[in-house]
């Protein structure tokens, strides 16, 4: 059995950040009133993590890039038909490849949708009035309904993923999102996670954060 570095720590930062992140936008969006102003901040740091791990898909470790999710239909094919690869095992599987695309795509679209929403009461979204009006009252339909909806049972759908992995094929994948190794019964590639990779991680979140500082005050 070899033990091989498969998360790198930004990867694993920026899942359980976006963890947190989307739990709180259901819950101040559910709550409204003032605590819509959290519903706010939460969205605009779910874009600069959303935005981060894009570019961190390209130039973070080796298991965390856009490249190595196996999504082609010949890969989900094989997956559903023979014992899963050391490969599969290593990182993500091509069901689950295809949840982080669609997990990726939804929160984009709804921080997206968010971002030109006008609920006329008393909340609006930054660039709002950049947008016709038709465009606002469909975004807004969009980001308080079916958007909301896809991606509570697109979160919901991981965490089952996650126990039927546990306890029905025996492979925990928690763990090594918080210690980012996993043992293998097969060698594989490992994940760069060093002081270099952490600190461009840093540089690049930061220039995302100032994207989104950017983005929002041009509707004002």
């Amino acid at each position: 059995m070899f033990t091989v570095r498969i998360w790198d720590l930004p990867t694993r930062v920026f899942h359980w950040s976006l963890a947190v992140c989307v739990v709180g936008l259901v819950i101040t969006g559910n709550v409204g009133g003032d605590a819509m102003a959290w519903h706010f901040r939460l969205g605009y740091a779910v874009l600069t993590l959303v935005l981060f791990r894009l570019v961190w898909g390209v130039f973070g470790g080796y298991w965390s890039r856009w490249s190595q999710l196996p999504v082609s239909p010949t890969s989900v094919l094989a997956y559903t038909q023979v014992s899963t690869s050391t490969r599969h095992l290593a990182g993500h599987s091509p069901l689950g490849s295809w949840s982080v695309l669609a997990l990726m795509l939804f929160l984009s679209l709804q921080v997206a949708t968010g971002l030109v929403s006008d609920d006329e009461i008393a909340n609006m979204g930054p660039l709002s009035s950049l947008v016709p009006d038709a465009w606002v009252s469909l975004a807004t339909s969009w980001h308080k309904n079916w958007g909301k909806l896809i991606l509570i049972v697109l979160v919901v759908s991981h965490l089952l993923a996650i126990a039927w992995y546990r306890w029905g094929k025996q492979q925990p994948l928690v763990p090594a999102m918080w210690h980012g190794d996993k043992t293998l019964p097969e060698a594989v590639t490992p994940s760069r996670d060093n002081g270099k990779s952490r600190s461009l991680a840093v540089a690049l979140f930061i220039a995302a954060g100032v994207v989104v500082a950017a983005i929002v005050p041009l509707g004002g």
